[in-house]
């Protein structure tokens, strides 16, 4: 019966059987990897490129950068304390009032005999003074308070110093990990493609088999159906690629519409294989921003020290040269100087001191706390990131071997569907497996290479010289 049915339309069959070897070697070709780049690119841009773009147009480290040039201008700051202070004034007076008048004819040397008469200092005149007056202080002891704000400084300006490295760090993993998203996306976009084109064949293919009248009009509808569903994916696919660009357009710190390519393709790399050991040592010692909450710890040890400083005595010099005149002019006047050497001691403020010691001893102790707290965020972020990175290596191999398992599968489907031994809807699902085995293989490669950043991130040890980095 089967052989009649057949017979009677056998130049229709031969044709379906053509048109089925052609859609079988269409699928062939669609399903075979692709390795070409999406378009010409319009400005190449590697990967070590594009970090350095980054380290020196990201705003955020510009940001840090200019955090770092505050530390330096505090620490300059500190270190003025020691030297002295001279300022320069000039002052203009003029007035009736009797001391103001007898000392500004003293200072005037314009003092004679007649000033001494009753109405003279009663009820003078008014006269004009015009100082001008160099003044010079000097702290020559302040029981050390000054050497310990040098020191706090010098420590906050090493922090700082440390954040900048952290965040030359965090930057380049930003850099890292939108670059590989741009790569993923060119890959999916890739995997996209592919997929339209095989469920286009696939359509083909029923269409013929639907004209030969070997399948019923369902099956035609459904492969178009899938086709649609294809076509979409891949436009969504091209979006996705534009805001990977953008992505890492922001990362590097350029305009969002530059037309930086990507020279490098998506592809497995053979990177060293690292030791949890060797990683949480190097973390702990080499953490940029581990080695700035130590330093911000030393830095509130010499803030307490400071406030004990102030319970000790200072010991300041002082000195002045003025010159008075009875005019704007220079000349007709008199001029004098003053020095002297004074110590102070605070007997009583209410307190304030004692309050502000304790303030600054319980700043310390949250210090150290604070830095036993981040030394054990830091060890749990490498066995995180160390974890992360030996499961996506692993995945990598599985997802290689459901690759060639899923297009072996979906081979077997096709020729089976040729046969009429299984329905549309069985070769449709091999066609998914193959897409999204192809896919998972794609993100798994990107998974690692960025968890194998993330690791360096949490060691401290990323750098522009990272093997993650260079090609």
């Amino acid at each position: 019966m089967a052989e009649a049915g057949f017979g009677g339309n056998r130049g229709a069959g031969l044709r379906m059987g053509a048109k089925a070897w052609l859609s079988s070697a269409a699928i062939l070709l669609c399903l075979a990897p692709a390795t070409a780049q999406q378009g010409a690119p319009s400005s190449s841009l590697t990967l070590a490129q594009a970090v350095k773009i980054a380290l020196e147009k990201n705003p955020q480290r510009k940001a840090v950068l200019a955090d770092t040039k505050a530390a330096v201008a505090d620490l300059r700051e500190a270190r003025s304390s020691l030297m002295p202070r001279l300022e320069f004034s000039e002052a203009a007076t003029r007035g009736d009032d009797p001391v103001y008048v007898f000392g500004s004819r003293l200072r005037q040397q314009r003092f004679t005999v007649a000033d001494f008469a009753l109405n003279n200092l009663n009820t003078p005149l008014p006269i004009s003074n015009f100082t001008t007056r160099f003044a010079g202080t000097w702290n020559l002891f302040d029981s050390f308070a000054t050497w310990h704000q040098i020191a706090r400084a010098k420590l906050m300006n090493l922090a700082a110093a440390e954040r900048l490295g952290r965040a030359d760090q965090q930057i380049i993993y930003q850099v890292i990990n939108a670059y590989y998203a741009l790569l993923l996306a060119a890959k999916r976009l890739q995997v996209a493609e592919q997929s339209s084109k095989t469920a286009e064949a696939i359509t083909n293919q029923s269409q013929a088999r639907f004209d030969s009248g070997l399948v019923v009009e369902s099956d035609l509808l459904t492969a178009k159906v899938r086709a649609a569903e294809r076509r979409e994916a891949e436009i969504r696919a091209r979006s996705d690629v534009e805001m990977a660009r953008a992505q890492l357009n922001m990362a590097m710190g350029v305009a969002v519409d530059s037309s930086f390519q990507p020279s490098e393709s998506l592809a497995e790399r053979t990177l060293p294989v690292p030791v949890l050991g060797d990683l949480e040592k190097q973390a702990l010692a080499n953490r940029p921003d581990l080695n700035g909450v130590a330093a911000e710890e030393a830095a509130q040890r010499q803030s307490a020290a400071a406030a004990k400083s102030s319970f000790g005595p200072r010991v300041n010099a002082f000195a002045g040269w003025e010159l008075d005149n009875p005019t704007f002019v220079a000349g007709g006047g008199g001029n004098n100087w003053l020095g002297g050497i004074e110590v102070q001691f605070d007997l009583f403020q209410g307190g304030a001191k004692r309050a502000e010691l304790a303030r600054q001893g319980a700043l310390e102790e949250k210090a150290a706390a604070l830095k036993q707290a981040a030394r054990d965020e830091v060890q749990l972020e490498v066995r995180r990131a160390y974890y992360d990175e030996e499961a996506s290596r692993q995945q990598i191999e599985v997802a290689r071997a459901a690759t060639a398992q899923a297009q072996e599968s979906f081979r077997i489907s096709r020729d089976r569907y040729d046969n009429g031994l299984v329905t549309i809807t069985d070769l449709l699902s091999g066609e998914d497996a193959v897409r999204r085995s192809q896919t998972d293989y794609w993100d798994a490669i990107y998974r690692y290479q960025t968890s194998y950043a993330n690791l360096d991130l949490a060691s401290g040890t990323l750098s522009a010289q990272s093997p993650v980095v260079l090609p």
